[in-house]
């Protein structure tokens, strides 16, 4: 997802998507460690979806105690 999508998303459904990128990387980093992975730039990919949900979350923070 791009940032100028993310930045349109309320801060409930980026806090759950949030949570479902860090699920699905933990299911990855045990399937990595138990055999060879299908595709292990997903895992690169996670982490950066991650970054990027986070990112998001701590600028609409910034604009809401800005705006105060």
């Amino acid at each position: 997802m791009k940032m100028s999508e993310l930045k349109a998303l309320p801060k409930v459904e980026l806090r759950s998507e949030l949570e479902k990128a860090r699920e699905k990387l933990f299911k990855m980093r045990f399937q990595a460690k138990g055999k060879d992975m299908e595709n292990p730039g997903l895992m690169r990919t996670t982490k950066k979806d991650i970054a990027r949900y986070l990112t998001a979350l701590r600028q609409l923070e910034l604009a809401d105690s800005a705006g105060e």
